[in-house]
């Protein structure tokens, strides 16, 4: 019998890290081959920052870029400020809205800030792709151009979509795959990660990298994460989203909402937690663990155990929370106009819409009509599931 070599089975040990939860490996073999090298690698993330706010379906990607981090790898988060104009077409079945300038340098400055709640600063190369897509599309556009087929472009699934339904797909669009496959070349990627909805354009990234004599870079997908609801992705548009900067009770409450099935998808992609100690738990302490460490990681230790107890106190023994935060509010004032002065929500809209919906309650009672609120001098607020705020009137 032939004795085992330790670095080939170190690197099976690194590679069964890195595979947990992945969609696409393009290839394991390629990545046993560069974690081999004994350097650190330089594993690529882009992204366009096209809104405001991250949810937990965009950390899964940047979780997994973390684990990477936490191997000693070098993580290039690029900001993509220059594609951002342009919009990536993948999974869409419309033309994205343009950008202001203004608009994509707000976003990315709070993608960032939100980004490294996950990453590694010290070990993070953050990087703009306005750095070498000006002058690639002066110079070298037109010649890349030359190299990739109008077949290539129209086999993928979102543009036969667009095609069969009239839907229109912009020139741009089109030329999306080339400049995010430019940036593969810039920073001289070992590795890229994406989306699942991504992989086309992480393999064109690869042929570029080729064409340009470098060696190829190793391609990893990963899912795109559930929303609440169990049936679409997340996504702030179909009302299933958790925020990253959602309220430290409010994302512990959201957590525990979701199935036990979903529970396991979102402790696979999110966390690096032992999966079989976590099917021997029984699923409400996992789901409040999963809820835990979420809550941590966006808003610290302290913070999680608050809101387990916030929970556990509020829903587990029916009990109202001992701290809840008081305000004073002058009489007469109707009760979106309350709700808003109590920092709960942005609008009155929506604060009317949480009223319609039957998501305000005062002293346990469900409201039903946005109407002015003069008794009883001091009350309970109930905002949503998870927010509760003690208000006090003031005498006219």
């Amino acid at each position: 019998m032939s004795p085992i070599d330790p670095l080939s089975e170190k690197i099976e040990r690194l590679v069964k890290i890195l595979k947990r939860g992945c969609v696409s490996l393009v290839s394991e073999d390629e990545l046993k081959k560069k974690l081999s090298l004994g350097r650190p690698l330089r594993v690529k993330l882009g992204v366009d920052p096209t809104s405001p706010d991250l949810h937990l379906g965009h950390s899964v990607v940047l979780t997994k870029l973390r684990a990477f981090q936490d191997l000693g790898h070098i993580a290039v988060l690029i900001i993509g400020d220059y594609t951002a104009m342009v919009g990536d077409p993948s999974g869409r079945d419309s033309t994205r809205p343009q950008l202001s300038l203004e608009e994509i340098e707000a976003n990315a400055r709070t993608y960032q800030d939100q980004a490294f709640k996950i990453l590694d600063k010290s070990k993070t190369e953050l990087r703009r792709n306005s750095e070498w897509l000006k002058g690639f599309v002066g110079e070298k556009l037109l010649d890349t151009m030359k190299r990739h087929t109008v077949q290539q472009v129209l086999a993928r699934e979102d543009f036969k979509l667009r095609l069969r339904e009239n839907s229109p797909l912009t020139m741009l669009e089109i030329l999306y795959p080339l400049l995010q496959g430019y940036d593969s070349i810039a920073v001289k990627a070992d590795v890229e990660l994406g989306g699942n909805d991504q992989l086309t354009n992480l393999l064109t990234g690869r042929k570029m990298q080729q064409d340009a004599g470098q060696e190829q870079q190793v391609v990893l997908t990963v899912p795109l994460l559930v929303g609440l609801d169990g049936v679409k992705k997340m996504s702030k548009s179909y009302g299933n989203a958790v925020s990253v900067t959602d309220q430290p009770n409010d994302m512990f409450g959201k957590i525990m909402s979701i199935s036990d099935d979903l529970m396991h998808m979102y402790y696979e992609l999110l966390t690096d937690e032992d999966l079989v100690k976590f099917k021997e738990k029984h699923p409400m302490t996992a789901k409040k663990e999963l809820a835990s460490i979420l809550v941590e990681r966006f808003h610290g230790a302290a913070a999680g155990a608050a809101a387990r107890k916030f929970f556990e106190d509020t829903f587990s023994k029916k009990e109202l929370p001992t701290d809840i935060e008081q305000v004073s509010m002058p009489a007469g004032l109707a009760l979106s106009e309350i709700i808003l002065r109590s920092g709960r929500v942005k609008s009155r809209n929506e604060a009317r819409r949480l009223i319609t919906q039957g998501g305000v309650k005062i002293e346990s009672r469900k409201m039903t009509a946005d109407e002015s609120v003069t008794a009883p001098p001091s009350f309970v607020l109930q905002i949503g599931k998870h927010q509760f705020v003690k208000v006090n009137i003031s005498p006219s």
